[in-house]
């Protein structure tokens, strides 16, 4: 039997289309994508922000193409394929190696800008507080769309209060370290964006977490890279509702489900 997220939304819509249409031409980075995939988004927003040619291909992972699984035996978004001058591909996958990898592979100047302060310190702490995103605040994210216990959820919503209470605290304002726009921002922006359906099912309020948690949000949703990047939110209601309903079978929804670490 067909898993039910294969019958996902095909293809990306409103801005989120009008990007995917702009970036069609043949380029030597193509960044197999899921429109509809949070971590993806982080991806796809760094591509934007650092202003990188790429081309975008519209990827199911759950109705996995061989070329796609020939690139990432794991069938999972987001990848990116690197064409060689040889005419080979090879590719990356894992959206914070990504985010690593494309800093590389661009080194900061005004045609690339940075998502990384230049000094090491604050560098480092960036990259600290993108961990603390992965291991703590989004690991509560999807337990409180998944668990359909009341208990069980509110356990869950203070779990993720405290998560962004504790990166509220490090935010040096308007964004994460200041006015640059880094990996942290970009690493919880996409789940930010979904929160709306936190808010409606699963009595989500973020307010608890404080006036300076709702300035950075609103910092984070009037971002041009997270806006160009996002579809219209009756398509990712499709999905989300399958977490709400414990019915996802993403590898996410799995580890979830299953007590386990992210994957």
């Amino acid at each position: 039997m067909p898993s039910p997220d294969e019958s996902v939304h095909p293809t990306a819509t409103g801005l989120a289309k009008q990007t995917v249409d702009r970036h069609q031409r043949d380029e030597d980075l193509i960044l197999w994508s899921g429109w509809f995939c949070p971590f993806n988004q982080r991806i796809w927003m760094a591509l934007e922000e650092r202003k990188i040619a790429y081309q975008y291909h519209e990827v199911n992972p759950y109705k996995k193409e061989k070329h796609f699984l020939n690139l990432n035996p794991l069938g999972l978004v987001p990848t990116l394929e690197i064409k060689s001058t040889d005419g080979q591909s090879k590719a990356l996958y894992e959206s914070d190696v990504l985010v690593e990898y494309l800093e590389d592979l661009y080194p900061e100047s005004n045609e690339h800008p940075s998502i990384f302060p230049k000094d090491t310190y604050e560098k480092s702490w960036v990259r600290l507080n993108v961990q603390h995103i992965t291991k703590q605040i989004i690991p509560a994210y999807f337990k409180l769309q998944q668990f359909q216990d009341p208990s069980d959820q509110d356990l869950a919503r203070e779990e993720l209060y405290k998560g962004l209470r504790t990166l509220t605290e490090r935010v040096k304002g308007p964004y994460f370290a200041g006015e640059q726009f880094t990996a942290v921002d970009l690493s919880i922006a996409p789940f930010v964006r979904r929160f709306y359906n936190l808010a409606e099912f699963r009595g989500l309020d973020e307010s608890k977490v404080g006036d300076m948690w709702l300035s950075y949000r609103e910092k984070l949703m009037n971002r041009e890279s997270l806006k160009n990047t996002s579809s219209e939110d009756k398509y990712y209601h499709e999905i989300l509702e399958r977490y709400l309903k414990n019915e996802a079978q993403s590898e996410v929804a799995k580890a979830t489900r299953g007590g386990q670490n992210l994957p």
